[in-house]
């Protein structure tokens, strides 16, 4: 009885929030609702974060264009299925509407339904498929609607994917990619708007990488789906529709982006901020805001990588600027924030001028009330704030 009333519950949510319902097909209409319910809360939370952008070619301008991080993954997609006939993607949706999120575009009509496949509501069922297919040498990128989805193949993910290479001896590699949006959304309350980076980048075997421009989205995940080993690339839904200059050298079919290495956005010697996915724009709203009013220059650090982490470029920016702040929108506790805080006593201790800061989420489940919502995650004010009292300003 209640998958029967299932679509009907759906229904009576969309029309009640006035977003697409976390599973309902994602029409165009209803991406267009959830854009305005994010746009709503763009001058709080600073969603438009493009103009610090800088370019992955260091000669820069010559033959970029503007991609959005939705057009950016699609074309990593589209080259990597090009590529190489063992990749295929599996998720809700993907195929015949495109993606919830309109990622898989197109995908469809180009490469087929035996490579690009939708599923029915079951992410133990589709997810479990996919890592079969994995360990029998086929390269599936399994798409989630939401990672918070995910919580019901996370034994597949872990147990299956994560261990078995280390199980097998190192005999049974698992090529597979898990994607989809991750973190803080808009007015989809607690079960629908978590941060998972902390999860899965404490699972030994998992690689976990977290986009914030267009550069980042297509560099990523095209590594993700060329690494012999299971990898969550962990997207933000609030950030497919942003738009990011990309380089002429970005644009081309062999463009990928390291694991491990994190990228400075912004230079600076008196702050290092150290963020990923969304909060890595926040944070240069917020270095612009303290170069305004007290005349800092804040390093901002944009992770890309949370495992493997790069602690070496973290270490080197605090070694320049002897102060440090973490920004992360998950949970305080036992959270990313806290790892890297804790690395950098164990590595940057004695160059650090005073005790490093985390600004992250708060210990509450994500309300579904808008200004409560407001209060739990990191916006560009609290950033600010916390970084002049961090330097005593």
């Amino acid at each position: 009885m209640s998958r029967i009333l299932r679509p009907a519950a759906r229904l009576a949510a969309a029309t009640r929030t006035g977003v697409v319902a976390p599973r309902a097909p994602a029409t165009t209409q209803a991406l267009a609702q959830l854009s305005r319910a994010a746009l709503s809360r763009n001058a709080y939370f600073g969603a438009s974060q493009t103009q610090s952008r800088s370019y992955a070619d260091a000669a820069a301008g010559q033959g970029v264009k503007e991609y959005t991080v939705r057009e950016a993954l699609n074309e990593a997609l589209a080259e990597e299925l090009e590529a190489n006939d063992k990749v295929f993607i599996i998720g809700e949706e993907v195929a015949q509407y495109n993606g919830a999120y309109k990622v898989t575009k197109g995908l469809l009509d180009r490469f087929g339904e035996k490579r690009v496949i939708d599923t029915p509501i079951t992410e133990s069922g589709f997810c479990g498929l996919a890592v079969g297919a994995a360990l029998s040498g086929l390269h599936p990128v399994c798409e989630f609607m939401t990672f918070n989805f995910a919580m019901q193949a996370i034994d597949q993910i872990v147990n299956s994917a994560a261990k078995t290479l280390y199980m097998s001896g190192g005999i049974q590699p698992c090529n597979i990619t898990f994607r989809g949006p991750n973190g803080f959304a808009a007015g989809v309350a607690a079960q629908h708007s978590q941060d998972y980076s902390a999860w899965y980048g404490s699972i030994p075997g998992l690689k976990v990488v977290s986009p914030w421009s267009a550069e980042d989205a297509k560099g990523l995940l095209k590594a993700a789906i060329r690494d012999p080993n299971p990898v969550c690339v962990l997207e933000n839904e609030l950030m497919y529709g942003q738009s990011f200059p990309m380089s002429e050298a970005a644009q081309k079919d062999d463009f990928v982006l390291p694991f491990g290495k994190a990228k400075i956005e912004r230079s600076g010697k008196d702050l290092t901020i150290v963020s990923m996915s969304r909060c890595v724009g926040q944070s240069l709203m917020a270095a612009e805001g303290l170069k305004k009013n007290y005349g800092v220059e804040a390093e901002v650090v944009n992770l890309r990588s949370i495992k493997p982490l790069d602690i070496e470029t973290i270490i080197q920016s605090i070694k320049k600027t002897h102060h440090l702040m973490v920004v992360d929108s998950g949970f305080p506790m036992f959270g990313v924030a806290s790892e890297i805080l804790a690395l950098s006593m164990e590595y940057g201790f004695d160059y650090l001028d005073a005790p490093a800061q985390r600004v992250t989420g708060a210990e509450v489940p994500t309300p579904y009330a808008q200004k409560l919502e407001e209060m739990s995650f990191p916006t560009v004010p609290l950033i600010e704030a916390q970084a002049a009292k961090l330097l005593r300003l």
